[in-house]
């Protein structure tokens, strides 16, 4: 049975090391291996701001973490704190979509409705916070399931790291 939980400060480290084995494990056939180790550095990580907020999941199986994600009344579309401006304004729920952010499934527990559970959740949340539209920026491998839950896309976007790496994200919605 898969639990969740919101994130604490403590679940960091822990976290970030899950993140990279998400990231390694199940972009291997959308991304090159010198893209996906770029994005662990310059792009994917914890977003602080997330847990500070209240808004950051953990969902364990067996007390072993094996997904997280969150969503946010902030401005940040996607990308960990080594990726985001200091300044995150927040949103207007009347005007603006909620983002739906930083999801990571451990590979051992890839397609085993984690990733859904955690999305679920943090619709939800964001609903019961007055949003009424979601938007998120997919990785490649995470377009599929975001298509299985009603967000369609919007707009491809080509990232550009500081090494001039090139990382495709695709702008995606939920109306």
């Amino acid at each position: 049975m898969i639990t969740t939980r919101l994130a604490t400060f403590d679940d960091v480290d822990e976290l970030q090391q899950l993140i990279g084995l998400s990231v390694r494990g199940l972009s291997a056939d959308y991304y090159a291996d010198k893209q996906i180790e770029s994005a662990i550095k310059y792009i994917f990580g914890i977003d602080s701001q997330l847990i500070t907020d209240g808004t950051y999941y953990v969902a364990e199986k067996d007390g072993v973490k094996v997904g997280c994600g969150g969503w946010s009344k902030r401005n940040t579309l996607y990308g960990g704190d080594q990726h985001k401006d200091m300044e995150d304004p927040l949103l207007d729920p009347a005007k603006d979509a909620a983002r739906i952010r930083a999801f990571f499934v451990h590979p051992d527990h890839a397609r085993q409705g984690i990733g859904r559970q955690i999305i679920n959740l943090c619709e939800d949340a964001a609903k019961a916070n007055g949003f009424t539209c979601f938007e998120l920026g997919a990785t490649l491998p995470g377009v599929p399931l975001y298509e299985a839950m009603g967000y369609h896309a919007v707009k491809r976007i080509d990232v550009t790291m500081p090494d001039k790496e090139l990382l495709g994200i695709v702008k995606m919605r939920k109306d």
